[in-house]
């Protein structure tokens, strides 16, 4: 691929991330605090049990 393809095509993507966060933060006192921070501490707990190591294998 092109340099200037290639970079083009960041910059139309670091606009799509820069609306969506923008969106984000305008509505965020709409959303409810409660199931926000249930479904992200289920993220994190899902993320520590993907990068723990099986039991049975032996570290050397």
């Amino acid at each position: 691929m092109h340099p200037d393809i290639h970079l083009r095509l960041m910059e139309i993507r670091d606009a799509e991330l820069r609306e969506r966060a923008d969106h984000w933060r305008a509505t965020r006192d709409s959303r409810p605090t409660m199931s926000w921070r249930v479904g992200w501490t289920l993220v994190e707990l899902g993320l520590r049990l993907v990068h723990r190591a099986p039991a049975n294998i032996q570290r050397i």
